[in-house]
């Protein structure tokens, strides 16, 4: 009477799907200049990717962070990351979704794993480098820098997924027989 399984062919839109969402978060990341880093206590100092402000309500002294290396590295090494998940995403499309092609799909994994590493890197070299630039009490990471780690997580979850897919041929074709998860008599 209830029968629950997986069905694979529906199954080959969530990937590129959670890519979508990892870009998405990538962008915000980046672009976000509300900052990734605050002042825990008196507000009175934010810091984003790219620029760091200083003051109180609308007096704020904004510098740029460019200057420094370690800041410049950041930065282009989310943008890699950026870029090699867009090319990451539209071959995940075009071997899911348009037409499947199984042999895509490790390319895929391949292709997300760069930008994870690169923004693993990244995501680790700002705090560092921040709190040694600027240690005057306790600071906290904001939703924009968590932003970034969710499109790093995501890409490492789907890049272990497309390494994977190609042992599933058969299910994602449409071609075997259905496995049942739980059935009851």
């Amino acid at each position: 009477m209830f029968r629950c399984g997986i069905s694979y062919p529906r199954c080959r839109w969530i990937l590129p799907l959670l890519l979508l969402f990892a870009v998405i978060f990538d962008i915000i990341a980046i672009a976000a200049t509300s900052g990734w880093v605050e002042d825990e206590d008196a507000k009175s100092h934010y810091a984003s990717m790219w620029s760091q402000c200083r003051g109180r309500n609308d007096n704020w002294d904004c510098t740029s962070l460019m200057e420094f290396s370690w800041a410049q590295a950041v930065a282009a090494l989310m943008i890699l990351g950026l870029i090699f998940l867009i090319i990451a995403f539209i071959v995940s499309f075009l071997a899911l979704c348009c037409t499947l092609n199984i042999t895509l799909l490790p390319v895929v994994g391949v292709l997300l794993f760069v930008p994870v590493v690169l923004q693993v890197i990244a995501l680790i070299i700002y705090p560092v480098k921040f709190n040694e630039l600027i240690f005057e009490g306790h600071y906290d990471y904001t939703w924009a820098y968590g932003f970034g780690w969710g499109a790093t997580i995501l890409m490492l979850g789907c890049s272990v997924l497309f390494c994977c897919l190609p042992r599933y041929e058969d299910e994602l074709t449409g071609l075997a027989k259905t496995k049942y998860l739980y059935s009851s008599a």
